[in-house]
């Protein structure tokens, strides 16, 4: 990936919450769409142009797409792509509503939160059917985790296009001078290294063994919560955070690990001395900190940015009781859609179906940006270039134990309901969790309500 890239932080998925999109606009854009399956001629020979719209902006993003539409039109030359990049959710979404000859036929979005909405609004087609029709099996096709953030209550209008992984980044140096022989598996062994990696500086650090605090870059709670596998929702709907026990035990091994390593207000101050997040001036890669939970596309910037000690990659411990399934992951990626309005989706499922399910389209993208391949055949490709850094999260988005957060009708809406409990959490504003998580789960549940009226 280029270590210059913007896209990751509009990727990850609280930063897009903050940018949560109108449900009734979705919802608005329901009209018009084509039950008939916009058949276009294409599958004929027929010649036909679709329109492809994403939001990569860097070059070298940029040069990858079009390296794959290149590839797609040689292979079907009476389909031709015409593609706008850089282009938010909102702006994809206004268009979808307004529907017309300038709509898109095929969006992409680095907002997995958002799939929810896409769905129970239409605004993209359902992708179930057509994977059918082509005898393409989705649980056989994508790792399990990635198949599910691109799906809503059974209806699969989007399919992964790459994916994001996340791990422990750990400082062999600071490790071996601390006497530590390796990364811990446990968070009871993490949370003890976390503390001997500590340097204190009168009111600072020379160098933390960890950042916990959930404004870190990486490390909001639904990224530990992926170690638990927190489901957020029982099977009735309705949020399971105040009676999911798993929600719970993570606020509070984060709360002791803040504690134990100086303090709520002592941790925020040295957080705010930190570079910019995808930069050389990040904290792990300029030895503020000593671990730090992270994405893959990380290894291709440390590689290049060649800090001043040595690093390696590893799965991000878990929860001690749940030992035997270390190895697992949060995960999150980009998706990608067949606008349901468009008149021509045999051509648009097409060219969808190859950047998704074409191994080495998905591999040479994979490659050239340094996410994580989206299918599992991709993923054993011998045409993937990966050192073992990068294997290991590869590893984490193979492993059956991984899991996302799950989709809802109003995006991301839960996730800051809970975020927003966890600051107080930490901060020790709320010390009774019980009470706080049934309000917390009484305020999804009203939202959700509101948001299917």
């Amino acid at each position: 990936m280029d270590t210059t890239r913007s896209s990751p932080l509009v990727r990850r998925p609280l930063a897009a919450l903050a940018a949560a999109l109108c449900t009734a606009v979705l919802a608005s854009a329901c009209t018009g769409t084509n039950s008939d399956g916009a058949e276009d001629g294409s599958a004929a020979g027929q010649d036909v142009t679709i329109t492809f719209w994403h939001g990569w902006n860097q070059d070298s993003e940029m040069k990858a797409i079009n390296d794959n539409v290149a590839a797609f039109e040689k292979l079907h030359p009476n389909i031709h792509v015409k593609v706008r990049e850089n282009i938010s959710d909102e702006k994809s979404e206004q268009a979808l509503r307004a529907g017309g000859p300038d709509a898109p036929d095929v969006v992409s979005s680095f907002s997995t939160d958002n799939v929810g909405k896409f769905c129970s609004s239409q605004v993209f087609a359902d992708l179930g059917p057509l994977m059918k029709k082509d005898g393409i099996d989705p649980t056989k096709t994508f790792p399990p985790a990635m198949l599910q953030y691109s799906q809503y209550q059974g209806n699969q209008c989007t399919l992964p296009l790459l994916g994001d992984a996340y791990g422990l980044y750990w400082n062999k140096t600071a490790f071996a001078q601390a006497g530590i022989s390796g990364p811990p598996k446990t968070f009871s062994e993490f949370a003890e290294d976390a503390v001997k990696l500590t340097v204190p500086d009168g009111d600072s650090f020379k160098q933390l063994g960890f950042l916990p605090n959930y404004h870190g870059y990486e490390t909001p709670i639904a990224h530990y919560l992926g170690q638990y596998g927190s489901g957020y929702f029982g099977p009735d709907g309705r949020s399971s955070v105040a009676t999911d026990p798993t929600v719970a035990a993570a606020l509070t091994w984060q709360k002791q690990l803040v504690d134990r390593l100086g303090g709520f207000e002592k941790l925020e101050k040295y957080r705010t001395t930190f570079g910019d997040e995808f930069s050389s001036k990040n904290p792990f890669a300029t030895g503020q900190v000593a671990m730090s939970m992270d994405g893959e596309w990380r290894a291709a910037a440390l590689a290049d940015d060649k800090p001043s000690f040595e690093w390696a990659t590893a799965p991000f411990p878990v929860p001690d009781e749940l030992a035997s399934t270390y190895g697992r992951g949060y995960q999150t990626g980009t998706i990608i859609g067949v606008a349901n309005g468009s008149k021509k989706r045999t051509a648009a499922w097409e060219f969808v179906k190859y950047l998704t399910t074409d191994t080495d389209a998905v591999v040479s993208f994979a490659n050239a940006i340094h996410n994580v391949p989206s299918t599992l055949a991709a993923l054993d490709s011998p045409k993937l270039q990966a050192d073992a850094n990068a294997r290991t999260f590869l590893d984490i988005a193979r492993n059956p134990n991984s899991s996302t957060t799950p989709a809802s009708v109003n995006g991301g809406a839960y996730q800051i309901s809970l975020q927003n409990f966890s600051f107080e959490v930490e901060s020790g504003r709320q010390t009774d969790l019980k009470a706080g998580l049934t309000a917390t789960a009484r305020e999804i549940d009203a939202a959700v309500d509101q948001a299917k009226k």
